[in-house]
């Protein structure tokens, strides 16, 4: 059984004037706002001849980054690099910046010391706010993306499956899974951590692919499997769809 733990998304695209682009995107308990600006000229030492340089940089909501923002920028950066079109910017940067401004409070008594052992959960709205943000500045782009974060969990002997699972079912669960999928239903990242079987993971894929991509999967939710979280890529296409209409009203 899968079931959803969250409401639905929202966005705002090109509200700060000082960047190429930028979007604030909010779901799952989370608000991160992104810019982006490129391409620009990339510094000597860092420029790519054939393509363009593509950075992430990622912010917390408090302090400083440190090893958990690098492993995201990592991860963020491979994955973008993948739908941006690089070969058409040679030797320029196109840099990108999301500082996470509001995150899930965990359900414990002291949510201070308590903190988030897993990068994965936060990694579905920092990947959207980056789509988002590199369609407000125009750039190129192959595919759009979709991510979704799915805890596989046991109970009464039965797996179950947690769409956008809060902090203390992130906890109890066996599992942790994030997926992302292009418009075009490929799966173009993958990370899995804690303990299951081939046959568990290919379940949890099937799941999240009918979760990032209805349209591609051919598949049609009935009954108690319909209780899945928001569909992120006709929500992309919607909030384009919005701006686009609303910054052609004048003519």
């Amino acid at each position: 059984m899968t079931t959803t733990t969250t409401s639905g998304p929202e966005a705002l695209l090109s509200h700060l004037h000082s960047a190429d682009g930028s979007a604030t995107f909010s779901y799952a308990g989370y608000t991160i706002v992104g810019a982006v600006n490129g391409p620009i000229e990339a510094q000597r030492r860092d420029e790519i001849p054939e393509e363009a340089v593509v950075d992430v940089v990622v912010r917390p909501a408090a302090g400083v980054g440190g090893t958990r923002e690098r492993h995201l920028e990592g991860l963020l950066q491979s994955t973008l690099r993948q739908i941006i079109l690089v070969t058409n910017f040679p030797r320029a940067l196109i840099q990108i910046t999301l500082q996470i401004t509001v995150a899930p409070e965990n359900e414990y008594v002291n949510t201070k010391v308590v903190q988030a052992n897993t990068n994965l959960p936060i990694l579905p709205a920092l990947i959207q706010t980056a789509v988002l943000t590199l369609m407000s500045a125009a750039i190129p782009l192959t595919a759009t993306l979709a991510s979704v974060v799915i805890a596989a969990t046991t109970e009464d002997g039965s797996n179950r499956e947690i769409i956008n699972p809060t902090a203390r079912e992130i906890e109890k669960s066996r599992s942790l899974h994030v997926f992302a999928f292009t418009s075009h239903g490929d799966l173009i990242l993958t990370q899995s951590e804690g303990e299951f079987t081939m046959q568990e993971w290919e379940d949890i894929v099937a799941s999240a692919q009918r979760q990032c991509c209805p349209s591609t999967s051919g598949d049609i939710n009935m009954g108690d499997d319909a209780a899945s979280g928001a569909d992120l890529g006709t929500f992309t296409r919607s909030v384009m769809e919005a701006k686009i209409a609303s910054d052609l009203y004048w003519k």
